[in-house]
């Protein structure tokens, strides 16, 4: 059941500020500023959101929002298409913005499909732009039209990879895995911009890719997205459509028909390059021309920080290097082995996984992973290390966090640290860059003084400017940091200032939850807003860490009293005293030329001039005394945050309804079920999931391997009913599994919960829904209470513990000096959130505190072992029970394979399909060539039930050729006797099985391979099979040399060289060979 939280009737949260006449209308915006459409052209001051709705907006048919309303996505276009602007088909571009939620793409997809639609326009693209986000609510649209289309108009999506994290502090995060997984499920392209300056030909390029396959165009959506920055090469709408034609011109020029997709890609990379005199490739390669060690990353961030980084290191001799991809999808295995040097030993692949739970589990691997893996793998000639770093959507990226990436590749110090243990930062920018920051609360008087002053100083046509601002709404009731660079040379850093020449404090609170210090070079100039306090008296207001960090690192201090100004009350200003003050101390011997530039934009000149007189009462420098260096250190001293945490683009929105109570009896849920229409009530089968489930039975389960084995295989099958459920061949089952009751009846027994309370906590899909549930139905089956804690647990308990001795030990935990005992808690000792809750008993969170800290439960996906044309009532598994016995002797589960062997027939259990890539050849005689380790058999059941159907029928079939590998044949042959029906009723042609463990001499399915290679050779290649392989990943190597030596042979016999490792390459695109892997 959930409930409609009632909308705010507060102040609208992105109120703009306003500054004398400067007004702020949206920090998405060119300094806050809205830009004419004619405007973007040459050089020019942009955002590189401004850039991508401009390349949208010009060759749209219609341009389809999926904009949040303080994310200002379509903020540009919007006004365009108010004024009636027109497109590069000299149309005019209707702009629909439109709602996330479920089925949010069915407006877009009935458009392009209409009966009335105007078939001459069908080249026309039809455009969307949206966050990573909203994809899962457009996944049905996105598929259909990835079936559809041949017969539809091109696609492009321009996605600003931007997620909450669900985390407390709502942070918002750049998130790629989204887009990447959306790519690979549904065989679109993905191409990413990397900074600014490329937005508005990535933009362009994934337009034109769009005329060969549905594209999406990726781009930080949280910093490198809304940076404001100075664009010399900006194309104007005319241009832009000369360009598109004459690219577009050049591919239509030759026969594609003869060229897959990576060919095309290939050639719309030559074409694109030749025109805008460019040099893009797929893959990017910087750093040392004979590394040892490569990272392989994407994204935009991430990419800018680690080429800059590399080419940096390269100078000192380091031997790194790293490859950055532009185009995910299609993955260019042979592009990317070109880029790839020869002397790289290791490779180490930079991924993104959706959690830190994800980031622990060693089960699941990144989609960058993946396609590294597999190019290394198919290609003989390569014998690299491949090691897997993956990482969060809210990891920190910044320039110490990525040379520690390249130092563990390397496997050799990179970074040094001083004398103080502090890490030396690397300077990555040019020496002739100077950076300002600025901190105040979102409410005063001169926040918007940093967009002003940037404004201002880009007015100086020798200089090159960015501005990026964040906000965290969570602190101090809305804090706003603004970071500005200045340099002659353009300026690529989408990372927050770390070493400021200067940084203005609006409000002295700040700096008792910032390190503010750290944020400032040494020697550099801190500006703080302090009214009303004497000089003998200032000590007493800052904190001691501030004082101790000024004093340690040569701070100059200077302080704004804005109540020392003698001026008459109609003259004041505190915003034009700030930024005069701000002039004065950060370019002196400036203020006079700034004077005249803060007076274009809207201030008044004389009233500028009687402030900047006024500075010399406001304005002063304080002396830091040498004792400040010398205080002890308080042990009470809090641990202050290094940067603010972005959860929101404006400012905080403190008018809003006081919020629902989040603990609640049974009397008042019930109100909602008697009055939904007031309380905005929906009922659901398990409405907090996201995707789509059923209610299945238990049909059967039984145990397939002897009960003495130490491996427990199980079949377990379900009655569908009337579930409506329906699956393809090759899909995977998702099971919601539960918690097991025992466990939870003994959680509440010892944390002191009422198991029928009834907790009202907001959706992970959707903030202003609420779920209600009792606190044992939570437990059951949405919190992961017995899940493995990732380091935040630890660090986000540590607030609630009341004993210093267990606060401290949590805390260490949760930082970077406790790595070695957290990696011991979690792959040793294998501990849960309710063991850690049980160990450390002064922390004791309220149970929303918990629903708020432990991470929610996951799905899991079973490969199905059963073809629905066979068992139309039924879907069947194979699943291992995951168990093991940790140092203190009691047993463990995994907690879903032992949901389901517990599970009696009859039993209802949730469930939802996951699509896969595993899917049979489009004709019936083609072979099929399987190799399956363990439960990696489960789809190849359903594929030979599949062929032994349409046998049945009279149809021909291809042969089927099936590998089984596991460790004893007399414990672990599994449906083996159907195997061998399969086989004598003339199904099964060849069954090659590999049981390990029972002879002297190990034999792998490899073996069996090579052993019946005239066999592989008929099927695969002469007869146009299919190879599938599904299991664990250790054998991806040695079975892709057996099918490359099958080729090689089979290329030999005819008298015709061939490049093996090529013809695999070739043969994945054509979906022949196809691994599903874990």
């Amino acid at each position: 059941m959930r409930f409609q939280q009632q909308e705010s009737s507060g102040t609208p949260a992105n109120q703009p500020h306003t500054s004398n006449g400067f007004v702020e209308k949206s920090l998405s915006l060119p300094f806050a500023q809205q830009l004419p459409l004619s405007a973007i052209s040459g050089p020019t001051y942009v955002t590189a959101q401004t850039l991508v709705q401009q390349v949208a907006f010009s060759f749209a048919d219609k341009l389809f929002t999926y904009s949040p309303s303080t994310f200002d996505l379509d903020l540009c276009a919007k006004a365009w298409s108010s004024v009636h602007e027109r497109n590069a088909y000299d149309r005019p571009t209707s702009v629909l913005p439109l709602e996330t939620r479920s089925g949010a793409g069915s407006v877009a997809l009935g458009y392009i499909f209409s009966k009335d639609f105007d078939l001459k326009r069908r080249h026309i693209p039809q455009t969307v732009i949206v966050t990573s986000s909203t994809l899962p609510h457009l996944r049905s649209a996105l598929e259909q039209l990835s079936l559809l289309y041949s017969v539809a108009n091109p696609l492009v999506a321009h996605i600003a990879a931007v997620s909450y994290t669900g985390s407390d502090n709502g942070a918002l995060a750049a998130d790629y895995a989204t887009a990447m997984q959306y790519a690979e499920d549904l065989g679109y392209g993905l191409i990413c911009s990397r900074s600014a300056y490329e937005s508005q030909h990535m933009a362009l390029l994934s337009t034109l890719l769009a005329q060969h396959v549905p594209a999406l165009h990726v781009y930080d959506g949280v910093k490198m997205g809304r940076e404001t920055t100075r664009v010399i090469d900006v194309l104007d709408q005319t241009r832009l459509k000369a360009c598109y034609d004459a690219i577009a011109s050049d591919m239509g020029s030759f026969d594609r028909k003869h060229l897959d997709l990576e060919g095309k890609v290939t050639r719309l990379f030559s074409a694109f390059n030749d025109h805008m005199g460019t040099d893009y490739k797929a893959f990017e390669y910087y750093g040392h021309t004979q590394p040892t060690a490569v990272l392989v990353c994407f994204g935009s961030l991430e990419s800018s920080l680690t080429s800059q980084i590399a080419s940096s290191l390269a100078r000192d001799n380091v031997l790194i290097g790293v490859i950055t991809v532009r185009m995910y999808r299609p993955f260019a295995e042979e592009l990317f082995l070109e880029a790839l040097p020869k002397t790289a030993k290791v490779v180490g692949v930079l991924g993104q996984v959706s959690d830190e739970d994800e980031v622990g589990d060693p089960a699941t691997h990144s989609c960058l992973f993946g396609d590294v893996l597999a190019a290394l793998s198919v290609n003989s000639g390569n014998s690299q290390e491949v090691q897997e770093l993956k990482y969060s959507m809210t990891h920190v990226w910044n320039p110490v966090s990525v040379a520690a990436a390249f130092q563990y590749v390397l496997g050799e110090p990179i970074l040094q640290e001083n004398e103080q243990h502090k890490t030396l930062s690397l300077q990555i920018l040019d020496e002739s860059v100077q950076q300002y920051s600025f901190w105040d609360l979102d409410d005063s008087a001169s926040a918007s003084t940093a967009t002003v002053l940037a404004q201002a100083l880009s007015k100086d046509s020798a200089q090159n400017v960015t501005i990026n601002t964040t906000y965290d709404n969570m602190l101090e009731g809305g804090v706003r940091r603004s970071d500005v660079r200045k340099s002659p040379k353009s300026i690529e850093a989408n990372f927050s200032v770390e070493a400021a020449d200067t940084v203005f404090v609006g409000d002295e609170k700040i700096t008792r939850n910032i390190d503010i210090v750290r944020q400032i070079k040494d020697g550099g100039k801190l500006i703080l807003r302090l009214p009303g306090v004497k000089d003998e008296d200032v000590e007493k207001k800052l904190s001691q860490n501030l004082r101790k960090s000024i004093a340690a690192h040569d701070i100059r201090l200077y302080l704004i009293d804005p109540t020392k100004s003698e001026l008459p009350e109609e003259s004041k200003s505190e915003a034009m005293l700030i930024q005069l003050g701000f002039l004065r101390v950060a370019l002196p011997g400036q203020e006079e030329v700034g004077l005249g530039k803060l007076a274009t934009i809207g201030n008044d000149a004389d009233a500028l001039q009687k402030v900047s007189d006024d500075l010399e009462k406001t304005l002063r420098e304080i002396e830091v005394p040498k004792a400040w260096t010398e205080e002890d250190e308080d042990d009470n001293t809090k641990r202050l945050q290094a940067d603010l945490i972005t959860n929101s683009f404006v400012p905080f929105d403190e008018e809003q309804n006081e919020p629902p109570s989040l603990l609640r009896n049974w009397q008042k849920a019930a109100k909602g079920m008697l009055f939904k229409e007031a309380y905005g009530t929906r009922s659901g089968l398990r409405p907090e999931l996201a995707t789509k489930t059923y209610t299945v039975h238990v049909k059967e389960n039984r145990r397939l391997t002897p009960v003495t084995y130490d491996r427990n295989i199980f079949h377990i099958e379900f009655d569908l009913g009337d579930s409506g459920l329906t699956y393809d061949i090759g899909e995977a089952l998702g099971i919601h599994a539960e918690n097991d009751p025992e466990q939870v009846s003994e959680f509440i027994k010892f944390y002191g919960l009422n198991s029928e309370d009834v907790v009202e906590v907001p959706s992970r899909e959707d903030p202003a829904v609420f779920e209600n549930r009792t606190v044992w139905q939570a437990l059951i089956q949405n919190i992961d209470i017995f899940g493995r804690p990732p380091k935040r647990f630890y660090e986000s308990l540590a607030d609630f513990a009341s004993d210093d001795g267990e606060k401290k030990e949590l805390s260490a935990l949760g930082g970077p000096e406790g790595v070695v005992e957290f990696q011991r808690r979690a792959e040793v000792d294998t501990v849960t959130y309710a063991d850690i809750l049980l160990e450390f008993p002064s922390a004791h969170p309220s149970f929303h505190d918990i629903v708020q800290i432990v991470a929610p439960m996951k799905r899991r996906e079973y490969s199905i072992a059963s073809c629905q044309k066979v068992t139309p009532n039924s879907v069947a598994l194979m699943v291992v029970v995951v168990g093991w016995v940790d140092p203190q002797s009691r047993d463990r589960f995994g907690q879903a394979t032992r949901f389901l062997w517990r599970l009696k027939v009859g039993t209802p259990v949730t469930v939802s399909i996951k699509p896969s890539v595993m899917k049979l050849p489009p004709k019936s005689t083609q072979p099929l060539i399987m190799a399956g380790l363990g439960t990696g058999l489960a789809p190849f059941r359903a594929f030979v039930q599949h062929r032994a159907l349409e046998k049945s029928q009279g149809k021909e079939i291809g042969s089927v050729l099936l590998y089984m590998g596991s460790r004893h044949q007399r414990e672990e042959y599994c449906y083996g006797e159907e195997w061998e029906a399969y086989q004598d009723a003339g199904v099964i042609t060849l069954l090659g099985r590999a049981f390990s463990r029972d002879q002297p001499q190990k034999i792998y399915i490899q073996d069996r391979m090579r052993q019946t290679m005239s066999d592989i050779i008929e099927a695969y290649i002469k007869e146009e099979g299919a190879f599938y392989l599904c299991g664990p990943t250790w054998p991806v190597p040695d079975v892709t040399n057996v099918l490359q030596e099958a080729i090689a042979a089979n290329g030999k016999a005819e008298g015709r060289k061939v490049d093996s490792r090529k013809e695999i390459e070739k043969l994945k695109d054509e979906g022949r060979y196809v691994l599903e892997v874990y």
